[in-house]
């Protein structure tokens, strides 16, 4: 598909990628009522799922996945539910293993390719009720993995319309390097603090296998990777994590029309992120690559923010 021309235009102070993504990751509320539901996984453990819903009632859902260290209540979540609330459309914003305030039951718990999670939410949402459209949005890791979903040699639901993927880190080496340099040190370390942080949480179920002289090693994302990703995920190490797991090499086989936004002055991508060709090879996959943004912070003066309003609008055009 051709590479879609933006239209983003923010405010004059938010051109600035690293004041955007604080801003939209710090400051900005998007308050929002939800339902909570926990539903069992195919392997035993538990997910919450957090439900909004339209005035009337409706036969398109759409499911928003979070980023690393997420949850349903982050803005970015709620500003999406929110809007497509506003506009019909039912909302279930679905959190990680562990993500929603409560250890999940096992060792293992979420990663930016865990894609059986994902399935297991939209067959449980089509049994709930029976929604004749399913649209699924991601933001940054929860982008990579309806991706990677989306391109897997798997029998998808036909209920499924349309997605959306935003700041998505689908090079996940490249990131890695990103986010190690001086650029990014301060997301670095506070990602690497709420992670060991849900190690240590872990700890108290698992006391052999996360000693306190494991944790304390870790310095980076990458050692975390290489310590827990990976071995607790059933990856060799982290670069077989990385390899295995970046939504990029997917790409080429999505059969639904895919719309994906990354900001050139995104700091958490690396050049793989950007990927021009495939896009211009795959008709189903649509790229939109603004000047300014940040990581996911296309913001707007009204609080509904440029990604939530483009997402808006390509499902109105495609389904």
């Amino acid at each position: 598909m051709p590479i879609l021309d933006s239209t983003y235009k923010p405010p004059f102070q938010f051109k600035n990628g690293f004041l955007a993504t604080i801003y939209s990751g710090l400051v900005r509320k998007v308050p929002l009522e939800q339902q909570r539901e926990r539903m069992d996984t195919r392997d035993g453990d538990f997910l919450d799922l957090d439900w909004s819903y339209a005035e009337s009632s409706s036969d398109t859902l759409i499911i928003l996945l979070h980023g690393l260290e997420g949850h349903a209540q982050r803005p970015y979540v709620t500003g999406a539910a929110k809007l497509f609330n506003q506009n019909g459309m039912d909302a279930v914003c679905m959190n990680f293993r562990g993500c929603s305030g409560e250890d999940n039951r096992f060792y293992r718990s979420y990663h930016s390719g865990a894609t059986d999670d994902l399935d297991d939410v939209v067959k449980h949402c089509l049994q709930q009720k029976n929604y004749s459209k399913i649209i699924l949005k991601g933001v940054s890791l929860g982008g990579n993995v309806i991706l990677k979903y989306l391109g897997e040699d798997r029998m998808l639901p036909k209920q499924i319309k349309a997605a959306i993927a935003i700041s998505v880190p689908m090079h996940l080496d490249g990131s890695a390097t990103e986010l190690h340099k001086m650029k990014n040190r301060a997301f670095a370390i506070r990602f690497r603090k709420h992670l060991l942080d849900k190690l240590r949480i872990k700890q108290k179920q698992f006391p052999d296998r996360l000693k306190d002289e494991d944790l304390d090693q870790i310095k980076t994302l990458r050692e975390f990777d290489e310590f827990y990703s990976s071995k607790a995920h059933g990856f060799k190490d982290a670069m077989d994590y990385y390899t295995q797991c970046s939504s990029l090499q997917f790409l080429k086989n999505i059969i639904v029309p895919t719309l994906i936004i990354n900001a050139l002055n995104d700091s958490f991508l690396s050049s793989e992120c950007y990927p021009i060709k495939v896009a211009k090879k795959n008709d189903n996959v649509y790229l939109e690559m603004p000047k300014y943004g940040g990581h996911v912070g296309f913001i707007l003066k009204n609080n509904v923010y440029y990604n939530e309003k483009r997402a808006l609008e390509f499902v109105n055009s495609v389904i």
